[in-house]
């Protein structure tokens, strides 16, 4: 036996696997052998790479530069304050602050990824194998390679194995390949080493399921070795990058503490330089002093609240995305998903319906096309030779032969359970009762009209079914016209492959005759049928023949024998009927659409240009074509190329890096195993809820509660408001702080002796007075050309299309008002009239700062209407946060206990509309800019 399985057992013959593998086909492996294995290739299990520890979670999340900056403020603050036996107050507050940020932080990046526990999940408990000549149940991670696994209807599979034998098999692949319908396997065939892996069809997988049919086969690859192992592996090697939110919050965070620890030198040396005649020195006395100052003006620079905010705001859009049917799995995903300019999109069920439809059918003369949408008989049928529609199928009498023929040589069964109609059986079956109920009929009915008798099964030699009915009598008025003369008894219903059914009929059905088959008229069928199928339809052809008696049980070779054409069947996973319409939203929005599937190119082909994601003519890449394509190679390709066909898991996680290499911002929507890497690599995952396995919805970011592709437009329109929303209070908040620095900075410098503002007003003014407006500002509506725009780029600084300088043009013009202000009150208070505490000047500036940020939360909701002009009703929690922060405010002045905590004053009337008159001058400066900005764009 090797030592390592191969990778390309549907390219080895199945004595060659058996020797390979040192196995026996009947008896096969001795309990020697299989000791020997156990140890040599370890459990037939999943592996789990370690991660990291929620203790290491929580640790890194007191590595933020931001939060560092306020341990140390918090240390030095409580040393001083110990210093000065003063209860250490704004230390506990600062710590506070900085352990709630912690706990923040950490539950966004706690949630383990069960991807893996998923995967495991779709191993079968138990295996029968055949050992030592026996056959038994074992556990399926007892099973090595080389051992013989028998397999039914309704088994899971437990390893990857070759077929040694195969009766009727049909396999689900569609969780690993995307694959809609069941393939039909076979053992005897040996395939090309380049066959795709839903083209091998030789093998069977780990984690798929057997629809129909019986096997036997050889174990060839167990664990991490087989499909399911490498897709576990390509998740686990997934590194997860940044979100634009977290790097840019990342880079705020660098600018805030850089720009803070400079203000700080500035501060404190420009504080202790002294001129004493003539001579420059340092007055070291001012040192504790000016500390006091650098320590307020540290916990001014950073927004404490921000990170609150910031949480809250993606929690607020993360629950109106809910009720557009899109659940977010991880907070930063809600902003990240505005910034998306390519959605790689599986077809199965996710463009499509995962419904088999029936789109056109051909009997006789008759070309027909069939409304309709899943599996509700309810559809109109139109002649497309008058462009008229059908209404009496009495003028079609072979159609309608057809349409009985599609319901009883039919082993699959319509349902309709909670308001929705459901197929028990193959799903191309189920298309088939469909297209017979819309004329109005049913399978129950027309059964009992011509009771199945004996019936030919399916093989996949032949490809082709028959079943033999007993005819009500010798009226012959079944539909089903004979030959002149003939007296049957009986009616054989044959539906398979067009070019195989047909090559064995003699005789056509035209209107409610029997005429001889022309080679003219097969060469008209067949032309249709190549037809159909090059346009992605699954095609199937219909025959009939009638007999006196019923034919041998093992005579289907001689008894599908010059029978009788009933015509074509064509039918399709039909794409969803608001895609289209949410593929031209996406192409206004600036986001192109890319479709990767694991079925035929064909049918992908068919969709996309039905869909509009590619066009007449365009390329479509298949997995074959990929494999050969170096990285670089598929990079200078992956930008013109809008549809990819029988791909595997490793092509789609291929496909999506080179788009991320070339800059692009890439969301991957899929419901199988096999999208799952794929789905983790993406900037954005989007995982099927309906059709998705528990293995993509935890490898994803976002999960479609209604499978609806039109729902991942919406979710991208509510993270660009989220997005929106986010600069706009960041702008608020910063150019409140920059203002705070600004002014505490120059108290000391201006010689007005003493700190304005202590570390837990400050506090007070970052998480309150700025971040109850900020928690307001996050709910404003959408800008009416939110989705009339490209996406912004996700690599653009928090800091871009002007946000930087309003900031700090704002902050300067908060400065200069309060240090006005302020410099106004020192002198007040410190006049010779003056009856109150010479310390109230402090606080009335730090009521002009926090009554200053309610104009201008009021401002800055829109940047170019005058607030005048707004809708107040559009964001009445804007106005309800003005009011509750004012009034909070006016407490920390004039609640005596809140007064002694806080270290306020209290400020008479005067003093109180002083400080309002200043604050309102903030409002009065953002409205004349917008008007000015209104004028140059006039005048230009």
């Amino acid at each position: 036996m090797s030592s390592n399985p191969l990778s390309s057992w549907h390219t080895v013959a199945i004595d060659k696997t058996l020797k390979e593998l040192s196995s026996n086909k009947d008896a096969g492996l001795s309990s020697q052998q299989v000791s020997e294995r156990l140890q040599q290739y370890g459990p037939n299990e999943l592996e789990e790479t370690g991660g990291r520890s929620p203790w290491s979670i929580f640790i890194d999340q007191f590595t933020n530069i931001m939060l560092l900056m306020l341990m140390g403020v918090a240390i030095i603050s409580g040393f001083l304050d110990l210093k000065s036996n003063t209860f250490p107050k704004d230390a506990i507050a600062i710590f506070a602050i900085v352990i709630l940020n912690g706990i923040l932080g950490y539950l966004q990046e706690s949630k383990a990824e069960k991807a893996l526990a998923a995967l495991k999940n779709l191993s079968s408990p138990l295996v029968r194998v055949v050992r030592d000549g026996k056959t038994s149940e074992i556990a399926a991670k007892d099973v090595v390679p080389g051992d013989i696994m028998l397999l039914e209807a309704g088994v899971k599979i437990a390893a990857d194995a070759r077929l040694i034998e195969a009766s009727n098999l049909q396999v689900r692949e569609s969780a690993l390949t995307g694959e809609a319908l069941p393939v039909t396997k076979q053992a005897e065939i040996e395939l090309a080493a380049d066959a795709s892996l839903g083209d091998r069809l030789n093998l069977i997988f780990q984690g798929t399921e057997v629809v129909q049919g019986r096997a036997k086969s050889i174990v060839t690859n167990t664990g991490m070795q087989t499909e399911l192992g490498k897709i576990a592996a390509m998740i686990q090697s997934v590194e997860t990058e940044p979100t634009p939110l977290q790097k840019r919050m990342g880079q705020l965070a660098n600018v805030l503490v850089s720009g803070a620890m400079i203000l700080v030198l500035i501060v404190v040396i420009g504080g202790m330089i002294s001129f004493q005649n003539g001579n420059i020195g340092f007055d070291t006395s001012r040192f504790e002093e000016l500390l006091k100052v650098s320590l307020s003006m540290a916990v001014a620079v950073v927004p404490e609240g921000l990170s609150a905010v910031v949480t809250v705001t993606l929690a607020l859009g993360t629950k109106r995305m809910v009720k557009r049917n899109a659940l977010i799995r991880k907070l930063p995903a809600v902003e990240t998903l505005g910034s998306v300019t390519t959605i790689c999109s599986d077809k199965t069920g996710t463009l499509t319906q995962n419904k088999m439809v029936v789109q056109r059918v051909h009997a006789g003369n008759s070309d027909v096309r069939i409304g309709g949408e899943g599996y509700a008989p309810i559809g109109i049928f139109t002649d497309r030779q008058k462009s008229t529609q059908i209404n009496n199928l009495e003028e079609y009498p072979e159609l309608e032969s057809l349409l009985i023929a599609c319901a009883v040589c039919n082993d699959a069964f319509l349902q309709h359970e909670q308001q929705e109609w459901t197929i028990l059986g193959d799903p191309t079956e189920g298309a088939l009762l469909s297209l017979a109920a819309k004329a109005g009929i049913y399978k129950d009915i027309q059964s009992q009209l011509l009771p199945r008798t004996a019936e030919f099964p399916f093989s996949s030699e032949r490809k082709r079914m028959s079943v033999i009915c007993e005819l009500p009598g010798r009226s012959h008025n079944s539909g089903f016209p004979a030959h002149e003369g003939q007296q049957p008894n009986h009616l054989m219903l044959t539906k398979g492959s067009p070019e195989l059914t047909l090559e064995r009929c003699n005789w056509i059905i035209i209107g409610d005759r029997v005429q001889p088959l022309t080679q003219e008229m097969r060469d008209r069928i067949l032309a249709e049928n190549n037809d159909m199928a090059s346009s992605g339809l699954r095609v199937l052809g219909f025959a009939y023949k009638l007999w006196e008696t019923v034919p041998p049980s093992d005579s289907e070779e001689t008894s599908e024998q010059d029978m009788i054409w009933l015509g074509l069947v064509s039918m399709l996973d039909a794409p969803r009927p608001e895609v289209r319409e949410a593929v031209v939203k996406c192409r206004d929005a600036g986001i192109r659409v890319v479709m990767i599937t694991g079925d035929h190119q064909l049918t992908a082909k068919a969709i996309a240009q039905d869909l509009g994601i590619a066009s007449l003519g365009d390329r479509v890449l298949i997995g074959q074509e990929l494999e050969n394509l170096s990285q670089e190679e598929l990079k200078q390709q992956v930008d013109q190329v809008s549809v990819y066909a029988r791909v595997s898991p490793e092509h789609k996680l291929r496909i999506v890096q080179a788009l991320q290499s070339l800059g692009k911002f890439v969301a991957m929507t899929g419901d199988g195993v096999n999208d799952a890497p794929a789905l983790k690599q993406a900037d954005i995952g989007i995982a099927m809820g309906i059709t998705g396995t528990d293995v993509s919805k935890e490898a994803s970011d976002m999960v479609l509660l209604d499978d609806n592709f039109a729902t991942i437009v919406a979710a991208a329109e509510e993270g660009r408001v989220v997005y929106t929303n986010i600069r706009r209070f960041i702008k608020y908040i910063l150019g409140s702080n920059i203002g705070e620095v600004l002014t505490i900075a120059a108290a000391p410098l201006m010689g007005l002796g003493g700190v304005p503002l202590t570390p837990l007003q400050i506090l007070w003014m970052n998480l309150v007075t700025d971040g109850v407006p900020a928690l307001a500002l996050a709910v404003e509506p959408a800008e009416p050309n939110v989705m009339k725009r490209p996406p912004f780029s996700p690599r653009e600084s928090i800091f871009a299309r002007g946000m930087g300088s309003y900031m700090i043009r704002i902050g300067i013009i908060f400065a200069i008002l309060t240090i006005a202000m302020m410099s106004w009150a020192y002198g007040y208070t410190h006049g010779a009239t003056y009856q109150g505490d010479p310390n109230t000047w402090k606080t009335m500036v730090f009521t002009t700062l926090c009554l200053a940020q309610m104009g201008h939360a009021i401002a800055i909701r829109s940047n170019t209407q005058l607030t005048i002009e707004l809708n107040p009703f559009t964001n009445i929690f804007v106005w309800g946060a003005v009011i509750v922060t004012t009034f909070l405010q006016l407490m920390l002045i004039y609640v005596p206990p809140l007064r002694a905590f806080f270290g306020t004053h209290y400020l008479s009337l005067f003093e109180l509309m002083v400080c309002f008159g200043f604050s309102a001058l903030m409002f009065i400066w953002i409205e004349m800019e917008k008007l000015f900005i209104r004028f140059y764009k006039r005048s230009r």
